[in-house]
């Protein structure tokens, strides 16, 4: 009878001890925005060429193409925490005009 439980036990402690051993690997979604991306904007740069360095804009309103928004989420797999950013380009005729983000976005990586 004491045989019997033996195996019921060691498959109740594999069970508990691996419940701590989960892998949750990094969630990145949207455009890498970082600082060395914000450096190397400039004022006066055409659409092509912010695309070519940012890429396509996450979101381009229809009422509203002349401006461009480039979102950037992070959720961390290891303790969970989360990251957002939001980086606003405005462009009037086909050039740059202003850079508006995130306070974290312009000063952190």
């Amino acid at each position: 009878m004491k045989s019997r439980f033996i195996p019921s036990i060691i498959l109740a402690t594999l069970i508990i001890a691996s419940t701590g051993c989960v892998y949750r690997m990094d969630i990145n979604q949207g455009n890498r925005i970082n600082s060395e991306v914000i450096d190397q904007l400039e004022l006066g740069m055409t659409r092509r060429q912010v695309e070519f360095l940012l890429g396509e804009p996450s979101i381009v309103s229809v009422y509203r193409p002349d401006i461009w928004n480039y979102v950037m989420y992070h959720k961390s797999g290891e303790d969970g925490s989360e990251q957002k950013r939001v980086l606003k380009l405005k462009f009037e005729d086909d050039l740059l005009t202003e850079i508006d983000g995130d306070q974290n976005l312009l000063i952190d990586s």
